[in-house]
């Protein structure tokens, strides 16, 4: 992003923000509500345009790319997470619809769907209800979170996807995610510090300008919003000590 703007009115949801991302970075975004992360997201897949500046990918304005292409290029699960009236296997093929059942299979393993969709009477042939009825809050994002991952796109963006479940299976997940084999490039939008704590670089957002940036180590030692975040979230001892001991940058600076 090169100098990003985009106003719906005053003030502006993005002021003249910039983000570099390179190939395969797994990049974490924070900030309050109303900082501009839903903003951030819409203006990469062209939910929105930009009122200025640009949004790249590959050195080329995404104004420029056929939004078909764009679009399946960007594997997305939204905070309200969407489901159709149809069966598991078919929501998670949503966007694939000619894949393969071992592909969906996989993807739900890494999104930790597998378990307990292999436990449902008709497994992944059951019938889920509009907006996902008769799912919990997690579930419906795990089963969200398998349909971005079986598209296997170049970029994958998380927002807010694993607020809704427990900080093991959040573990889960982070984990099978990093394992994958198609290494692809991840922007992760999140309220909890273990969301984002291992990205290679982190952003935080606030009223449309970025506020901090920097990685999990950088952040907690500058102690602003970020480091008291984690201490709100964990506890002062634990923030203590990874502001001393937190994870060092795993990748550099690239362009998106």
């Amino acid at each position: 992003q090169n100098h990003v703007t985009r106003a719906y009115g005053r003030p502006r949801a993005l002021d003249d923000t910039s983000m570099h991302i390179a190939p395969g970075q797994v990049i974490g975004v924070m900030g309050s509500t109303g900082s501009g992360k839903t903003t951030l997201v819409n203006v990469i897949d062209r939910y929105v345009d930009v009122s200025g500046g640009s949004v790249e990918i590959d050195g080329v304005d995404v104004r420029k790319w056929s939004l078909k292409k764009l679009r399946s290029s960007i594997g997305l699960t939204m905070q309200d997470v969407f489901l159709f009236s149809d069966t598991v296997e078919s929501n998670i093929a949503y966007g694939v619809p000619d894949t393969e059942m071992e592909n969906i299979l996989s993807s739900a393993v890494i999104a930790d769907a597998d378990e307990f969709v292999s436990q449902m009477p008709d497994k992944y042939d059951t019938i889920v209800g509009e907006r996902g009825t008769g799912l919990s809050g997690g579930q419906k994002q795990r089963v969200s979170l398998a349909r971005a991952i079986a598209k296997h796109a170049p970029i994958l963006i998380l927002d807010d996807t694993t607020s809704a479940v427990d900080m093991e299976t959040e573990e889960y997940i982070q984990k099978h995610l990093a394992a994958m084999p198609d290494k692809c490039t991840t922007i992760i939008i999140a309220q909890r510090i273990s969301s984002v704590k291992q990205a290679d670089y982190i952003y935080i957002l606030d009223k449309g300008h970025i506020l901090e940036e920097g990685t999990h180590k950088q952040l907690m030692q500058q102690k602003g919003y970020y480091y008291k975040t984690c201490v709100m979230q964990h506890g002062l001892e634990d923030a203590e000590a990874d502001a001393a001991f937190g994870s060092a940058l795993q990748g550099e600076g690239g362009a998106f």
